[in-house]
């Protein structure tokens, strides 16, 4: 899957479970009103429409859409 429609899923991820359009590639989940029981939702979903599993470490460590897409990428190569 190319990159940016992995960034683009990530995003409407983001939006459904913040519930707010205002999210883009760099939006950082945390700061953008998340907490780790919504990460937790963030990863399932992740888990679901790209099929790779992340943890909550790696989810805090890469808290935007376009880092997150980065290690989905390094992870189904």
């Amino acid at each position: 899957m190319p990159a940016d429609r992995i960034v683009d899923g990530i995003i409407d991820i983001f939006r459904r479970v913040l519930e707010t359009d205002g999210v883009h590639a760099d939006s950082d989940f945390f700061e953008t009103g998340g907490d780790s029981l919504l990460a937790t939702r963030v990863l399932s979903a992740i888990v679901r429409d790209h099929g790779t599993e992340l943890t909550i470490a790696e989810f805090i460590e890469s808290p935007t859409p376009s880092t997150l897409a980065k290690r989905i990428e390094s992870v189904t190569r």
